[in-house]
């Protein structure tokens, strides 16, 4: 009996070795098969981020391939007058230039000024246009038309001007001129837009010189009623000022035109857009930097174009101007103007414009005799995103 005890328990330690040699094995092949999914999961990351990186550079390759078509320019900040930092805004000064010879950075009218006003919590944008002939402060010696400071000093004059009688603090600018805004439309394949009689029949008569500056013929429109317009067309529709209602009607087409650009381009496909980057970007001026450029972007999908107005507000015409010749825009109190101005695009209830602006307004009042105080005939071509147009 102790001889068969002897040899189960001999059978038992055997049987125990092996069991431990296959659990030996097996933990070996699965710490194996661990340390690959771990090397397989690094190698992942490592492509992962491989991958991002390219991405990455490919972005700002592309970016550096926009801007290398544009014509970018570097701005001396001290010479822009910026007034106090507006906060979760950022405002980009838009120029459209009556430029026959592809001038960008001066000696020619900015036909179209507006102010882009991006909130950078919302991604709201709200657009206002400054009427090229008001009266405003275009030096610190000097007062005239507000379409001249781009003839006369370039991008630097023109923002200065916007900074000095509107208390803003625009730093940079996007130009452009009547070609490139063609391109875009007829990129785009065109652009609707609801037509008067009257506008039918201008834009016709426009479209003969926009024709022979853009270099392509169009055809000739017929009728009111809404209308399929090419890039000729769109540009001559957005020159009228012969209508009534003048250079105000003028502006708040600039911004209609703008308005159904902006529409089209976020369902334009990336072919398209494209396009319009190799078309367009050699007709652009710019201080926006490849950083500025990638960033707005980054955003070009959640912007969403919010309310559009001209300025001033109040606003008449003065054809008796102190020391002036000519017919001026001005402002019913620029004072007043500029406090709903910053409302209109802040949300600032009760703003107190700066003493420069409280002395601009008063010498204009000087200069045109029109005082909020007494002036009652004011004109207001308010135009809201969506919303009715109102003539008061």
């Amino acid at each position: 009996s102790l001889k068969v005890l002897s040899t189960r328990m001999h059978t038992r330690k055997g049987e125990c070795k092996m069991a431990q040699k296959r659990m030996n094995k097996r933990q070996q092949r699965l710490e194996r098969q661990r340390r690959i999914k771990k090397k397989r999961r690094k190698r992942l990351a490592i492509i992962l981020i491989e991958i991002v990186i390219l991405a990455g550079l490919g972005v700002v390759a592309y970016g550096m391939f926009v801007m290398d078509k544009m014509d970018t320019t570097t701005l001396n900040k001290d010479k822009l007058e910026v007034y106090k930092d507006t906060g979760d805004y950022t405002n980009i000064a838009l120029f459209g230039l009556d430029s026959r010879e592809g001038e960008l950075d001066g000696g020619v009218q900015s036909d179209c000024i507006m102010v882009a006003s991006i909130n950078n919590k919302t991604n709201e944008i709200k657009l206002v246009s400054v009427y090229r002939d008001t009266l405003m402060k275009v030096t610190s010696e000097k007062y005239g038309k507000a379409n001249s400071a781009y003839n006369s000093g370039g991008p630097t004059d023109a923002i200065a001007l916007l900074n000095r009688n509107l208390d803003l603090d625009i730093e940079k600018y996007i130009s452009v001129n009547f070609n490139a805004l063609a391109d875009v439309v007829d990129a785009l394949g065109g652009i609707e837009i609801d037509m008067t009689e009257e506008e039918v029949y201008w834009t016709n008569g426009y479209c003969t010189e926009t024709s022979k500056v853009v270099g392509r013929e169009t055809t000739e429109l017929s009728g009111a009623g809404v209308h399929k317009l090419d890039g000729v067309q769109a540009v001559s529709y957005a020159r009228i000022r012969y209508t009534e209602g003048m250079d105000f009607k003028r502006t708040q087409r600039q911004r209609i035109v703008l308005e159904k650009i902006a529409e089209k381009a976020q369902k334009a496909n990336v072919i398209t857009l494209n396009n319009i980057v190799n078309k367009v970007m050699p007709q652009i001026s710019t201080n926006l930097s490849t950083a500025n450029m990638l960033g707005l972007a980054a955003h070009a999908a959640d912007y969403k174009l919010g309310q559009m107005s001209g300025f001033p507000f109040e606003v008449t015409t003065c054809e008796k101007v102190k020391n002036h010749k000519g017919s001026y825009v001005t402002a019913v109190g620029l004072e007043k103007n500029v406090s709903e101005l910053h409302e209109f695009l802040f949300g600032e209830e009760d703003y107190e414009p700066s003493a420069t602006v409280k002395d601009i307004s008063n010498e204009v009042i000087y200069m045109t005799g029109v005082d909020p105080e007494t002036y009652k005939t004011t004109t207001d071509y308010t135009y809201k995103s969506g919303g009715d147009d109102s003539e008061n």
